[in-house]
């Protein structure tokens, strides 16, 4: 195992000896005082100070006698050589209770303290009782300082502020969002946002971290739902697991049990997140008790048939009516929040649910097993595929993928990393012979230089980028590659907004002056890589100049991230969708992998490839086979001895050729291939691109059922479905981008007659002959190990409360593996493969009648197609409509406002939805979000694929942009490419 951290010389350690409070003790340099007395066992009461943060010694509550002139804050006073320290004279405890009974009289009384009648853990209350303080009378609090309830989930109380700034160090040196600091002069002084704006309406990004900081009442949570928040004794503490990103932060939820809700969340301690959570993980947890879940089967009625969209909105995008659309849009706009809106455009049931009658358990699986058995034999193998979701547990999605290719015979099983990392699982595997990351990402802490290239990690990996901005503050060097300047950009040292499809160009070009420089790794190329001499002579021909022609991007840039990156002593590359999700992501990938290669920055502390995961499971159920040409572990199906030793312990033949992907089984079923479909909380839908083409594909299935916990706007096609269980309703495990696999915790029984998803699962495939007795989860990841050589050592009862990184050798004594490849790559030959890569332009360019590059992507406040976030109060609050991204040039010339609704028509289809005029975009693109069914960008994306990783083209696509009542606006308006 290589750790984390490198470990300081002992040599290097200086110490001082001093006494506290008669006890002898030597410290490191550097020790404060808080700290010494600390180790001896010793209290010294503080209110500011939080080892989490820089200490400030502001509050002055912890002061001690050091024999000086004046007393000194133990926080922040450094130890002495020969220093004889008291923390508790008469002297110092009476002002301790002085400045105590200061800083309470301004407090509200305790029976309306925000905190002391929600969590009850007040500590100036604490503290004051402590010094038995009770009535003041000779004090008078100052003049009031007001409220804030601009947030919708956090409330401000300043006159429960003590102004001990612990909100403002866990927002910039925990978060490093920035946003909190101070206002006024003398007793006017109060913690604000920004300058001084609404906490509501400021940068703020309510990850409640200034929440969980603060000691009094200032900042408290509010109730979600009407579930009350109480004191931590009085409700049920469920350790598991955040359902959202591929960060996979520990969390706690807090159960109340009488209510059957839960009161609030907080971040739990463990390797990856530390306590660290954000607006999802701490606010997004409601959607699972929402009325609108799905709560008995349905099977659609026989007068619903032929089959097609049911939902009103559906139907007018099938005919592209975009009048009746756009005054959809405007009363939806005028009406917002207000009585009779439709709760964020979600699917409406008054609609859907007349097409479906509610049936019994038995009679919906029959039917199921009935359908798709005779279709199997009717069709063969090559007439049923599965799709299954990355939201559920490496258990069921090794149980679905077993499940399609036992039953039928069949590899056609996938699921949503072909919409996200497929190019990058794809060349990560050609390239050094593992899909998965080669470090963690906090190992950031050990990098001279990390690029961060099309990845908006403060929206989709916020955790993940507090590590990476806390990491920047102590010297890593940030390199930032995007078409968009997204936040993380505000923290880069170094931005590079370079032309949308032109990546490889530009690594080409790094890579060039890497090489001319004579900065490559001479040593690792000749011992650890291959066909190094094919890289070169490829990127030979990618000057910084041709790659600057290319990219957009200045010459002298190219040329000074080439020598940051060629100079780095450690570098780390992470990236994201906007690597991956092109026509050419599979050779962005390559290109990573070979810019790390040829540095030798490979396999040591602070070092690697590091693409981030998209959902809370992709990774695991990536490990655990929902991949069409792979078996658990990324074993290939065509490979004659996995093939046989799947035989052997599944007990059945196997098919041997490789499965179709989900953009594959959209045409299969257009071309009379595929009939019949098993989708497991999938939403191709909204989802994948070129919707109207997969509107059609699945009114033309001969069966589907649906397994999910929502109505979806792909359940609007399905013959069957079956209400599942939510993330909240199981225990089973799930693996982050880090590789940690962790276990995820029942917090509530599913709702009505709804199922724990591998159990349905199981039931279908006793209906259709096999053999399945499972008894838990953990009989599945018993029989799973021992199939999966990288979870080799894992079980339920080794892998605790932080869970363990694959690979580990010593799980008791372990956390595993951090950093991969020291010594030899995953490969056939242990070296790492070198692939060159020609830059290519993408598959449909902007052009006089569409003139704009689409880009599309996440906000932090949503998740995918919305069925979860849109039903969170918080989030939909927070973000609730949908908006197109427009540089200011191009809506000034378009007579575009912010907030005015705006068509977007692409060859494909067309949208309509508001503009939101942003500093981010450059001219000429524009950026949608795809969480909004009513606005759903995927209309107008194309369904071009990457030849190797099979991933569409969600990230480039030619669209034209208009006022709404101005079609030709929309055709002749436009940026510049």
């Amino acid at each position: 195992m290589t750790i984390t951290s490198p470990a300081p010389s002992e040599a290097a350690v200086r110490t001082v000896s001093l006494t506290i409070d008669g006890q002898s003790v030597s410290v490191a340099e550097g020790t404060t005082i808080w700290e010494a007395a600390r180790d001896l066992g010793i209290d010294i009461p503080v209110l500011c100070h939080d080892e989490r943060y820089d200490p400030v010694g502001v509050c002055r509550m912890c002061v001690v006698d050091v024999g000086g002139r004046a007393d000194a804050a133990a926080c922040i006073r450094p130890c002495e050589s020969d220093m004889d320290v008291s923390t508790s004279t008469p002297e110092i405890e009476n002002r301790r209770k002085v400045l105590a009974e200061l800083l309470l009289d301004d407090q509200p009384p305790r029976d309306q303290d925000p905190k002391q009648t929600t969590t009850a853990d007040n500590e100036l209350l604490s503290l004051a009782d402590s010094f038995a303080i009770t009535d003041i009378d000779d004090l008078f609090p100052g003049p009031a300082r007001g409220k804030d309830d601009s947030n919708p989930v956090i409330a401000v109380d300043h006159d429960s502020c003590i102004l001990c700034d612990r909100c403002v160090r866990a927002c910039d040196d925990i978060q490093g969002n920035d946003v909190i600091g101070r206002s006024g002069k003398g007793y006017s002084t109060r913690i604000a946002f920004d300058l001084d704006d609404p906490m509501g309406s400021s940068s703020c990004v309510t990850c409640g971290e200034c929440v969980s900081a603060c000691p009094t009442g200032a900042l408290t949570n509010k109730a979600i739902n009407n579930i009350p928040i109480q004191p931590r004794e009085k409700l049920e503490a469920v350790d598991t697991v955040c359902p959202y990103c591929g960060v996979g932060c520990a969390l706690t939820y807090f159960v109340d049990r009488e209510r059957g809700g839960i009161s609030f969340a907080e971040g739990r301690d463990q390797p990856g997140n530390q306590g660290r959570l954000c607006v999802k993980g701490r606010y997004g947890w409601d959607y699972a008790s929402s009325p609108q879940r799905l709560t008995v089967p349905l099977i659609r009625i026989d007068s619903s048939y032929p089959k097609g969209p049911l939902s009103e909105d559906v139907k007018e995008n099938a005919g592209q009516d975009s009048t009746k659309r756009v005054k959809a849009a405007e009363d939806k706009d005028r009406s917002k929040r207000g009585k009779g809106r439709r709760p964020g455009g979600l699917v409406p049931y008054e609609e859907v649910m007349p097409h479906f009658r509610e049936a019994t358990w038995d009679e919906a699986l029959d039917l199921v097993a009935s359908r798709l058995g005779g279709i199997y034999a009717e069709s063969g193998s090559d007439g049923i595929a599965g799709f299954g979701s990355a939201k559920c547990s490496n258990e069921e999605a090794y149980l679905f993928q077993k499940l399609i290719r036992t039953a039928f015979g069949t590899n056609n099983i996938d699921h949503c990393t072909r919409l996200c990392h497929a190019s990058s699982v794809a060349a990560l595997f050609e390239g050094v012979g593992s899909g998965a990351v080669s470090t963690t990402y906090g190992d950031i802490t050990n990098a001279d230089v990390a690029i961060i290239t099309g990845s908006n990690a403060t929206s989709n990996h916020p955790v993940a980028s507090s590590f990476f901005k806390n990491a920047r503050r102590e010297g890593t060097k940030i390199i930032y590659i995007d078409p968009r300047a997204g936040a993380v950009a505000d923290h880069a040292d170094v931005f590079i907004q370079l032309k949308p499809g032109t990546d490889v160009a530009l690594y080409n070009g790094i890579m060039h002056e890497v090489i001319r420089l004579g900065l490559v790794d001479e040593d690792f190329i000749a011992s650890r890589t291959s066909n190094y001499e094919a890289l070169a002579k490829m990127v030979e021909a990618y000057p910084p100049e041709l790659a600057a022609q290319i990219t957009g991007v200045d010459v002298e840039l190219i040329r000074e991230v080439a020598r940051l990156w060629g100079e780095a002593g450690a570098g780390l590359i992470f990236w994201g969708m906007g690597v991956s999700q092109h026509t050419t992501g599979t050779d962005n990938c390559r290109c990573l992998i070979a810019m790390c290669s040829i540095t030798g920055n490979v396999g040591r502390p602070g070092t690697g490839l590091h693409p981030l995961r998209g959902q809370n499971n992709v990774q695991g159920a990536s490990d655990a086979g929902l991949i069409p040409m792979f078996y658990p572990n990324y074993q290939g199906v065509s490979e004659p001895k996995t093939k046989a030793m799947f035989e052997e312990a599944w007990g059945t033949d196997l098919n041997p050729e490789n499965g179709l992907t989900v953009t594959e089984v959209i045409k299969s079923i257009l071309d009379e291939g595929v009939r019949g479909m098993y989708m497991l909380g999938e939403n191709p839908f909204l989802s994948d691109p070129n919707i109207n083409k997969v509107r059609k594909a699945l009114s033309k299935l001969d069966f589907l059922v649906v397994q999910d916990i929502f109505l979806t706007e792909t359940a609007e096609f399905a013959d069957v479905i079956l209400p599942a269980s939510s993330y909240m309703e199981k225990d089973g495990t799930y693996t982050n981008t880090d590789r940690r696999v962790q276990l995820g915790r029942k917090v509530f029984d599913p709702p009505g007659e709804a199922r724990v998803d591998w159990e349905i699962v199981q039931e279908i495939a006793q209906r259709l002959g096999l053999d399945w007795s499972y008894e838990s989860p953990r009989e599945v990841f018993e029989e799973m190990v021992p199939l999966m050589p990288d979870y080799a050592n894992l079980d339920y009862d080794n892998l605790g409360s932080s869970g363990k990184l694959y690979p580990v050798e010593d799980p008791e004594h372990s956390d595993g593996t951090v950093v991969l490849f020291d010594e030899t790559f995953n490969t056939a030959d242990g070296l790492a493969h070198l692939v060159p890569a020609e830059w290519m332009p993408a598959k449909e360019l902007p052009s006089k009648e569409y003139p704009f590059v689409l880009n599309t992507g996440r906000l932090l406040e949503h998740w995918h197609t919305g069925s979860m976030t849109r039903r969170s109060f918080a989030l939909d609050a927070i973000a609730p409509r949908a908006e197109a991204y427009l540089h200011a040039d191009d809506a000034t010339r378009l007579g575009l406002s912010d907030g005015d609704l705006a068509r977007v028509e692409s060859r494909r289809g067309e949208i309509v939805l508001n503009v939101k005029v942003s500093h981010r975009e450059a001219p000429g693109n524009i950026f949608i979000p795809f969480h909004f069914r009513e606005a759903a960008a995927n209309l107008l994306t194309i369904d071009e694929i990457d030849p190797t990783g099979k991933i569409p083209e969600f990230k480039f696509c030619a669209v034209r942009i208009g006022p709404v009542g101005d079609r030709e606006g929309a055709r002749v308006g436009g940026g510049t490419q």
